[in-house]
């Protein structure tokens, strides 16, 4: 099974947020619908950063590594090194 790190962008809130999921399309679909939690506050949110792990280890492991940065520079940085390289 594949499991995908992800960063999602709120231009409305300004805000990122970071998670892991084994369906994309699916979790983003959650995120955008009625539910609790911080994503609910709005429903412009947009995948803007992918990583592809092959196991739930790595991905929670990467997952913690970034929110542990607490820093929105550094999520802005790693999504713009991915789109240069």
């Amino acid at each position: 099974m594949k499991y995908f790190l992800y960063i999602l962008f709120s231009e409305n809130l300004d805000s990122y947020y970071v998670s892991h999921t084994n369906d994309l399309k699916d979790r983003l679909r959650k995120h955008l619908t009625n539910h609790k939690g911080y994503t609910a506050r709005s429903k412009d949110w947009v995948i803007v950063y992918t990583e592809e792990f092959s196991s739930k280890k790595d991905v929670y492991a990467r997952e913690r590594k970034i929110k542990s940065w607490k820093s929105k520079l550094k999520i802005k940085e790693l999504i713009n090194n991915k789109a240069e390289g």
